[in-house]
């Protein structure tokens, strides 16, 4: 009888060590496998980054109010990039690289283009922020 507790409680062990090995390579695979998805899923969006709290407050927004913004901002209001069609995206911070999002702060007011995975929570679409950049100015063509 202890012969035969003692290798169910052999073969369980193994058991579990085979389990927690398997279960250890399938969660190393896991953020690769994220990212992979995620790099799929993001997207570009081009606009204004405004400052949360006067644009919800004051419709502010514009180069009237980019001072305004930069101030409010660096006080910690919140962002959102304001889209050319009046869409608004809550700007959200990664939880593994702010960069991108801290680049969008520093953008405050101006016309910026964000890359970054989309959601949507309710009616409030939000963007988590990869990258953002300003936008670049067409090309001045001449007339003869």
């Amino acid at each position: 009888m202890k012969r035969i507790l003692g290798l169910l409680s052999l073969a369980a062990a193994l058991a579990i060590v085979v389990f927690a090995i398997a279960n250890a390579e399938e969660t190393k695979a896991a953020p690769e496998k994220a990212k992979a998805e995620a790099a799929a899923k993001s997207v570009t969006a081009s606009g204004e980054i405004v400052d949360m709290s006067c644009y919800m407050a004051h419709a502010a927004m514009g180069e009237k109010h980019k001072e305004c913004a930069v101030t409010c901002v660096a006080a910690g209001s919140p962002i959102g990039l304001l889209t050319d069609k009046g869409v608004l995206y809550v700007l959200v911070p990664p939880h593994d690289n702010k960069d991108g999002y801290n680049k969008a702060k520093e953008l405050a007011g101006d016309k910026v283009e964000v890359t970054g995975l989309p959601f949507a929570r309710n009616a409030t679409k939000a963007i988590e922020v990869a990258s953002a950049k300003p936008m670049t100015a067409p090309a001045a063509t001449s007339s003869k």
